[in-house]
């Protein structure tokens, strides 16, 4: 081989490649150095936050949809706007104003925020703690550059609330990753709807059913949770609609109605067995429930309930 052809083959120096956001965001996943940390925050928050209606209303239980996600809009949507009037003149009260309801938008969006990451999956959380740090970090800044601009030194806190701006976009960036990378918040129950053919199916003989304990079984594609009480049989999509936790190894527990419930083994949402209404969070949306009946065959038959 000539020189020239050699010369072809003849490896240089490799290109530096920058990383890209999502491949830091994809690291923290795996950042078992941070399990320690959560582990002694998320005993904390258990202690502070036991199960019960402070916490279901954190999570947003009474409103049907995750509390936090909307709330984050009113802290980063004043600080946005305080930055832009920080860019025009005679708008000094104004922008403190805004720096301040910002901060006072923290409070709860961050207490909605703990209580949600109390019960993620390790991955998650490893993500969310430093989600958390940078929107901690944010306040912080925040409340620096309140101050500097009640003492009249403006440009200390335009300087500190532009860089509690960066905090708050690479916070904000992260709790996406959460979102829609690692699908926190969303509703993870499989969706019948799609899935499940208009009509009653046929799904088991009834006498294959333990009276009282709850067992998996299948309709095509879908894990149904199915629990015989006697003469009734329950029937709910299996997935939790928190994240995905396998209804059927849940507990039966009785609420403070009378109604029949299961909790389930992951991280505790309860559900109602007649109808997947939720009882207590962290699951917020409905579990996919259906009719059931029981043909002169003995033969159990379902439909998802409208």
């Amino acid at each position: 081989m000539n020189r020239r052809a050699s010369d072809i083959f003849r490896r240089g120096p490799r290109p530096q490649v920058r990383p890209h956001p999502v491949d830091v965001a994809d690291s923290l996943e795996q950042a078992g150095s941070l399990d320690r940390a959560i582990r002694v925050i998320s005993a904390g928050v258990q202690r502070v936050l036991p199960p019960g209606r402070v916490k279901d209303a954190l999570h947003g239980v009474p409103a049907g949809h995750p509390a936090h996600p909307p709330l984050t809009d009113m802290p980063m949507g004043c600080w946005i706007s305080a930055a832009l009037l920080d860019l025009l003149p005679g708008t000094r009260r104004a922008s403190a104003v805004l720096v301040a309801a910002g901060i006072a938008g923290a409070v709860p969006t961050a207490l909605t925020g703990l209580a949600d990451w109390s019960a993620l999956h390790r991955e998650q959380q490893r993500v969310g703690l430093v989600h958390a740090m940078a929107t901690a970090s944010a306040s912080s800044l925040y409340i620096a550059s309140l101050i500097a601009r009640l003492r009249g030194r403006d440009a200390a806190g335009r300087a500190l609330g532009l860089a509690g701006l960066g905090a708050v976009f690479a916070g904000g960036y992260l709790g996406g990753h959460l979102a829609f990378r690692q699908a926190a918040g969303a509703n993870h129950a499989d969706q019948v709807s799609h899935l499940v053919p208009l009509g009653w199916h046929d799904l088991c003989a009834v006498s294959d059913l333990p009276d009282g304990w709850p067992v998996r079984r299948t309709l095509g594609y879908i894990s149904l949770f199915v629990l015989r009480e006697e003469d009734d049989v329950h029937v709910l999509a299996d997935r939790c609609s928190h994240l995905a936790g396998p209804l059927h190894q849940g507990r039966i527990t009785i609420d403070d109605a009378g109604d029949t419930c299961v909790v389930c083994p992951w991280h505790g949402s309860t559900f109602r067995v007649a109808n997947g209404t939720v009882v207590h969070g962290p699951a917020t949306g409905r579990q996919p429930a259906f009719e059931s009946r029981v043909s002169d065959e003995g033969i159990v038959q379902v439909r998802p309930l409208s």
